[in-house]
């Protein structure tokens, strides 16, 4: 895997969690106060899209191998972040509802049990999403751990071939060694077979002129 992308997955996996419990703050918090948390999130998911893009951008220049997994990961994320600006959305119209409210309660007219109940299943939920995104980081984590044993068992199998290619070149070497060796022994009888060719040569010849000058005298006698 990419370290650039593993960089950026830690970076929105933190900003993720983090929005989580902003989005559960926020459900709890009125007024100025929800204005200003709301701005956080707002911010907050900015940074996670940009993020999103950052890592799309990285997986889709790595290997088909690698990239088709990471795509895998990368829709999980988006899907989360389209919750998060659902929750920005849902919250912003909360804000406006609780406005509303506001005027009612002034006339007279706002159910407050209503409300009461709202804000609890919009905790639930954000205590829900938050538990995914724990999940989510555990597995990933997992998938950096098994891609780090299986880095070291490649190159382990690396090495051991490299061990492998080295005593191969090491006996290619004796071999060419042999071979000298052997070129040279030829070598050296080629030129004895050569020095015993002439020299029987000789004795032929010398032969030849004996037997010619014995003949020769015993014919003038």
């Amino acid at each position: 895997m990419s370290q650039v992308f593993e960089r950026y997955e830690r970076q929105y996996c933190e900003i993720s969690a983090n929005l989580s419990k902003k989005c559960t703050s926020a459900n709890a918090l009125d007024g100025e106060q929800k204005k200003q948390k709301l701005s956080e999130i707002k911010s907050g998911v900015d940074e996670a899209e940009a993020l999103v893009k950052k890592m799309d951008l990285e997986a889709r220049s790595l290997p088909p191998n690698v990239k088709s997994s990471l795509l895998v990961k990368l829709r999980e994320y988006k899907s989360d972040l389209n919750n998060f600006k659902t929750e920005v959305k849902r919250i912003t119209s909360g804000n406006l509802n609780a406005n509303a409210r506001d005027e009612l309660l002034e006339a007279g007219m706002a159910d407050k049990l209503t409300a009461s109940a709202d804000q609890r299943s919009r905790l639930m939920m954000s205590t829900d999403r938050l538990g995914r995104t724990t999940d989510r980081i555990k597995d990933s984590r997992r998938t950096m751990l098994e891609t780090e044993e299986i880095g070291v068992s490649i190159l382990q199998d690396l090495h051991g071939q490299r061990e492998s290619l080295l005593r191969a070149h090491e006996t290619l070497h004796g071999v060419d060694d042999n071979v000298g060796k052997s070129k040279k022994i030829l070598t050296a009888m080629t030129r004895r077979m050569n020095r015993n060719k002439w020299t029987i040569g000789v004795i032929i010849t010398v032969l030849v002129l004996a037997i010619i000058l014995i003949l020769y005298f015993k014919l003038t006698r």
